[in-house]
């Protein structure tokens, strides 16, 4: 079974001034396909504090799969791609790619995204947007590809079930 863990970069849901529907369609989605997700949190839109939760995912949790939502707009508040940066060995341009020209298809604001994607040693880091209709879209479309990749990249084949099963 992959292990998930989960960021929700929001100032206003690190509050509780925000409900945090995004991440909570993150961990519903991924539960319901066979993944454990093992850590849920919600962070203020600050660059340390979101790279430090990646790099604890990754190093100490050892999850295998980083979703965050939230942060990759242009405000000078949304620091969730230079967070995401920050910490990677190696970028996955691909599946931020794919998350954008489907989106674009739906909005031309999509070009907006500055969302990224990367490896971080034996985690893969995907920012997701921040709306549960994005996130839904987002997630149908690239889980099934994510899902042979981290077969790939862990080394481990057939561990929970694809999306769509």
């Amino acid at each position: 079974m992959f292990k998930v863990g989960i960021i929700t970069a929001s100032d206003k849901g690190s509050r509780g001034d925000r409900e945090d529907l995004s991440g909570a369609l993150i961990r519903d989605f991924m539960e319901n396909r066979g993944y454990q997700v093992v850590s849920y949190r919600i962070l203020p839109d600050e660059k340390d504090l979101l790279a430090k939760e990646m790099i604890r995912l990754s190093d100490e949790v050892m999850v295998d799969l980083i979703l965050t939502t939230g942060g990759t707009g242009f405000s000078m508040r949304d620091v969730t791609p230079e967070a995401t940066i920050s910490v990677c060995d190696r970028m996955a341009p691909g599946i931020s790619e794919a998350i954008r020209g489907l989106s674009l298809q739906i909005t031309p604001r999509a070009m907006l995204s500055r969302a990224v994607s990367g490896i971080r040693k034996s985690s893969l880091i995907i920012n997701l947007p921040g709306s549960p209709k994005a996130v839904k879209e987002s997630l149908d479309f690239i889980m099934d590809s994510v899902h042979h990749g981290l077969e790939i990249m862990t080394g481990r084949d057939g561990e929970c079930a694809r999306s769509g099963d």
